[in-house]
């Protein structure tokens, strides 16, 4: 009858279940071996460089905080310096010829004798005054600057004279060659 064999005797060799106390695992293939190898390169190499990353990164970040202390510091001592030092203006003698001014050399204002009122100078029938500002060239139009005497200043000839001291315990009007 087809339904009264009896049942199969299991075969041998086959594992059903393994105890872990006295299973010896197998040693591994050579590929297997291989690619733990690399597995384990890459990731000593990816802890590496992110650990350089890191190292960098820290140190770029105290180059930031250094650089922006530096620049600081540096802003500080210039808004020292520039509260410091008075403004100094550069004056130019200028003569009227013709209903315009032009720029002449510094010793033509020197020569004559001061009025008190802003450098008007007075020299043989001639007007003289100083041109304050700007870069003035002899034998041009002043341009980049003004006739008004500017308050608290240092006012400077090109040759060097100061004409005026601005600041506390400066003079009310003008004086030549001080």
């Amino acid at each position: 009858m087809p339904g009264s064999e009896p049942p199969q005797p299991p075969r041998r060799g086959t594992v059903r279940n393994q105890d872990p106390g006295s299973t010896k695992p197998r040693p591994p293939t050579v590929a297997e071996a291989r690619a733990r190898d690399k597995a384990r390169r890459l990731a000593a190499e990816e802890e590496e460089a992110q650990a350089l990353a890191a190292e960098k990164k820290r140190k770029r970040n105290r180059r930031l905080i250094g650089g922006g202390a530096v620049v600081g510091l540096v802003g500080v001592v210039a808004l020292g310096y520039s509260a410091l030092k008075s403004d100094e203006v550069n004056a130019s003698c200028v003569k009227e010829e013709n209903g315009q001014e032009v720029v002449v050399a510094d010793s033509y204002c020197s020569q004559g004798h001061s009025s008190g009122m802003g450098g008007l100078i007075i020299l043989g029938g001639s007007q003289y005054r100083y041109y304050y500002g700007g870069n003035q060239t002899i034998g041009q139009r002043p341009t980049g600057g003004t006739t008004t005497l500017p308050k608290g200043a240092t006012v400077k000839t090109k040759s060097g004279t100061t004409i005026q001291r601005g600041g506390l315990g400066s003079k009310l009007g003008g004086s030549s060659g001080s």
